[in-house]
This record gives C-alpha cells, structure tokens and sequence, in this order.
C-alpha cells in the first residue's frame, strides 16, 4: 500500500531536517575540536656573529617582516617577542603584533613562553619560528601543525634528510644537527656527531647506504607542556651537546618529527645575508 502524498511530505522533510541537524551537530564538534595555534617568532637585537639581524634588509625588507609574512595566515595568531624597542617599532611600522620581553633569556623557547603568558587567551599549541628564516615556507609550518593530529605529541619539530649531494662535509657539520627517528616518528636522539654510526661500512658510503636526518629549528609546543619544559634544570646530555631538546628528551617528553624536503637559509652572519639576498633575486623575485 502506497504511502498517501501529505505523509509521503512530511517524511521527506523530516528526513532533511535530522540530515541538517546532524550536519550542524558534526560542524559544531568539528569546530570545537579543532587546535588553535599561536606562531611565535622570537627576535632578539643583541647576536655575537651578527648584531642587530632582524633589521638588516633583504630585498629591501627587515629580516623580521621577511618572517613574519611567510607565518601570517598559517597560525591563529602571530606575534613576534623581543626584547628591543627598535625591533618592537620596526614590526609595528609594517602592521605586525609584537611583545616586549625580557632581555636574559638563554633561549627562544623561554622566549616564547614568556610571549604567551603576556599574550594570554586560549591556544593549544604554541609555535616556535625562528626570527633569522626568511625563507621559512608555509607548507613546513603545516608539516609541523598535522605532528599534532596524534594525541601523543606534546612537542614537535622539522628534519630534512641528508642527500648525497650534500656531501660528507655537510653531515659532519657539527652546526648541523642530526636526528634519528623512530619508526613511529618521534626522535630517539639528537646529535652533533653523525647518528647513526655505520659500522663495516667506508664513510664515504654512508649518506648512499642511510638516510640522515638534518634538524630544522621549528619547534611546536602543547602550551601546558611549555611551560613545564622551561621550568626544567638544564639536564647533562643538553649540557653536554648543547641542544635544548635533549633536555625535554631526558625527562620524557614526546617528540614528534615531520619530514620536509624544503631547504631553507638561516641567517647568522653577514655572508648568510648575502647568501640569502641571491637566494630572494633568483627565486622569489615577485616578494
């Protein structure tokens, strides 16, 4: 027997209407759901190698504003902590939000936690970008931001693998750190000296026998675990190697690692500014 017409209506609407409501009920917990991520880019006036970096011009730009446009609109919000008041105009003057903080820090990772506290609101994760990487791409920034779809990530962090034509030279750098990974993505370790060490194996057949990891200074953060890494004690293996994530490493902390195949160039010296400047003339000469 036929259903009669008015009924037939009725039912047809009633079925939209629970189709539309689950559809708002799934959006809103979708929305709910979702991590909120604050970038922030530390920049500090005093540097051994290269005073004043964040504003030396590059194509025509301070260093800072170079990073601060590669970050915007990948984050929530963004903001650039210093601790100089000519730093702090020169991102005002190009429209950048900017926080004073204080000038004894001994990382930028204190840095940053010392930015969000002043900076409040709610954020799940805090994103450390380094002030001297001009050339930092958003595809590397979203790399870092899908480390956080596992709930076990508390921190997370960059590698790009060695290649053969980076040459031995390159992975024996000890200004170059390395990386090894385990087969669930978190980092085992982190070195200056070459990891892992392939015994019976001549070492100039080592970058084509073993994929080497080279650490990039991207760092994400869960803002309660940034806080609790920063109040830390430096720890012996940080000491010994001095990198500041074998510290979050020996006490137990979760290190995830994403994998980018796009290089970069940091800025510590002059000749790196030069050096970058070629870079921005031969590939980004629309910037």
């Amino acid at each position: 027997m036929k259903e009669p017409w008015g009924m037939h209506v009725k039912s047809i609407y009633r079925r939209r209407f629970f189709r539309r409501f689950f559809l708002h009920l799934h959006t809103q917990t979708k929305k709910k759901n979702a991590m909120n991520f604050i970038g922030i880019i530390p920049a500090r006036y005093a540097s051994t190698l290269f005073p004043a970096k964040p504003l030396a011009l590059l194509g025509g730009k301070p260093v800072i504003e170079r990073v601060y446009e590669q970050v915007y609109g990948v984050f929530d919000d963004v903001y650039v902590a210093t601790d100089d008041e000519r730093i702090e105009a020169a991102v005002k003057s190009f429209g950048g939000k900017v926080v004073m903080t204080s000038a004894a820090h001994r990382s930028g990772t204190d840095r940053c936690a010392e930015a969000y506290r002043k900076v409040g609101g709610e954020f799940d994760v805090v994103v450390n970008i380094q002030g001297d990487e001009p050339f930092v791409q958003p595809s590397q920034l979203k790399t870092l931001k899908a480390c956080f779809d596992d709930p076990a990530t508390q921190i997370a962090t960059l590698v790009k693998p060695f290649n053969a034509t980076n040459g031995l030279d390159a992975l024996e750098n000890p200004n170059s750190p390395k990386v090894v990974v385990g087969r669930n993505g978190n980092a085992l370790y982190f070195s200056r000296s070459i990891i892992p060490f392939l015994r019976g194996k001549d070492r100039q057949e080592w970058l084509s026998s073993h994929t080497y990891y080279k650490h990039i200074g991207l760092y994400a953060y869960r803002s309660q675990v940034l806080k609790e890494i920063t109040a830390l004690p430096q720890s012996p293996l940080e000491l010994a190697e001095s990198l500041e994530q074998l510290r979050w490493l020996e006490n137990g902390y979760v290190i995830k690692v994403g994998i980018s195949d796009v290089e970069t160039i940091g800025i510590d010296t002059p000749q790196d500014l030069a050096r970058a400047e070629k870079f921005l003339q031969e590939h980004f000469q629309q910037l």
